[in-house]
Parts: structure tokens; sequence; C-alpha cells
């Protein structure tokens, strides 16, 4: 998984005032816990959009005063009109310690479903991993080529290595979707087969 580095600068004043001048500023406030000590930071917004903006995941070296500290981005929150990043929260990781993340999937192989007329549909964009940080997958590979039409790969499908899907085994995670005008189709033909017994 690919690492981005940011910097941040120790907050001294925790208020709300002191966070809105912040973000006049085009700074973000933002903490990070899970280590020995909870840290409050702020960071230029800009350094944060290929982590936020984005649909795939992250390691992260936030480095604070020469301090540089593992993480990933835990949660954040964003302004309901003008989308501008409000706060960011960061869980320290450690090689030693299991960490839960959101993990993309993608799809792999060709359904042969979908050249039969059916198509192709993701259910699930993210799974939860439980993994240690070194073993973390920077997605999830769903072979999809053994789907005909009305099939699907559920969890239990997911071939996985050194990390746990934290998901119901029996959860879909993609199928080929029959279409109406071919299972209207499909009917009338069996009606027909059926008719002619």
């Amino acid at each position: 998984m690919q690492t981005i580095e940011i910097i941040g600068y120790k907050r001294e004043n925790l208020g709300k005032q002191e966070s809105k001048r912040l973000r006049r500023e085009a700074s973000a406030p933002g903490v990070l816990y899970g280590g020995p000590e909870q840290v409050h930071f702020y960071t230029p917004m800009a350094l944060l959009r290929d982590l936020v903006y984005t649909p795939n995941v992250h390691f992260v070296d936030l480095t604070v005063e020469g301090k540089v500290y593992q993480c990933i981005l835990q949660g954040s929150q964003f302004h309901p009109v003008s989308e501008m990043i409000l706060h960011v929260d960061f869980l320290q990781i450690f090689d030693n310690k299991q960490v839960k993340m959101q993990i993309p999937t993608i799809l792999t192989g060709k359904a042969p479903g979908v050249i039969q007329g059916g198509s192709l549909t993701k259910k699930l964009r993210k799974l939860p991993v439980l993994a240690y940080p070194q073993d973390m997958p920077a997605h999830i590979p769903v072979d999809v080529s053994a789907l005909g039409l009305g099939k699907m790969v559920r969890i239990r499908d997911i071939k996985t290595k050194n990390y746990t899907i934290l998901s119901k085994p029996e959860i879909p995670v993609a199928s080929v979707e029959i279409p109406r005008a071919l299972r209207s189709a499909t009917s009338q033909a069996a009606d027909a087969a059926a008719s002619e017994d």
C-alpha cells in the first residue's frame, strides 16, 4: 500500500475560534490518537487532497515538529455546502498491532454472464479488513470469471492472504444481473417449450 507524507504543526490553542482561524487560512485542524499521547495539529488542506478525495486508501507518514508518526486516516468532517475539510482524525498504527481499515474492492476476470447479455454489478465498493500494517492490501480482488447469468460472488468466495474480512460470509460482493428483457424472453421460451411437451 502506498504511503502519503503529510506535514503537521502543533496546535497551541484548541478552541472553536482557533479552528475557524485555521480554516480561513486554508488549514485543517486534526488530532492523532492511538499512541501514548494525543497529538493536536493542523495541516494545509492542499496536502490532504490526495488522501481524502480518493476512493483509494493509504498509509500516512505524519510529521509534527520533526517527529514522524505512521498512521491512517480514521475520519474526516466536511462542510455540508462547500465540501471544505473541517477536521481530520488520524489513528497511529504499529507493526505489531492489527488495524481495521475499509479497503476498496476491484473486479477481476471476465464474467461469462455478461457475454450472455447480463450486467455485472459491484454491490460493495469497500470491505472492512483486519490485518497487521505490513499485510494490509491496497485493494481486494474479486474474481468474477466464473459468474454466469444470475450468479454472484460472496464474501466467503474471496481468497484472502494474511488478512481477515470482517463481514458475514454470505454477503454478496458482485453479481451478474439478468436484464428484464432477457428474463422475459427466457420465460417465454420456457413457456413455449412447456406447451410443446
